[in-house]
């Protein structure tokens, strides 16, 4: 029993790092933090710059997600499905709904607006279900 505990806690210290590492290759700018009209909610706008093929890892967000594709190709997975998003595309993720977003066939640049709960995370990374 203590070697499963262990060999667990070694998976989910590995899982997370991998997460990290992964994450890591994208590089997020935040543009503007501000309150909304809404109380207890704000805005956070990014600048997420995706080199070729880099994914954010599975993650969900604790509020909505609105995006614009300002360069490039992005893939959305989510629910089992994915779409690819082209230069010009908009698209939205309800809050809490893990997905993940890929640059497909070359480097990508989304601008990411999330209306989320104040002084919390933008994004957590979703560890996925065996």
């Amino acid at each position: 029993m203590k070697n499963r505990v262990v060999t667990g806690v070694v998976a989910g210290v590995l899982a997370a790092v991998c997460v990290v590492t992964v994450s890591a290759q994208i590089k997020r700018t935040v543009l503007q933090q501000v309150d909304t009209s809404v109380p207890g909610r704000e805005v956070v706008t990014a600048r997420a710059d995706f080199p070729a093929g880099a994914t954010t890892g599975l993650h969900t967000h604790p509020g909505d997600e609105i995006s614009f594709v300002a360069e490039g190709n992005v893939e959305i997975v989510m629910d089992g499905s994915s779409k690819v998003y082209h230069k010009g595309d908009a698209f939205n993720i309800i809050g809490g709904k893990p997905h993940e977003a890929k640059a497909v066939d070359g480097p990508a640049v989304v601008i990411a607006n999330y209306v989320i709960e104040k002084g919390k995370p933008a994004t957590t990374p979703v560890t996925p279900a065996k």
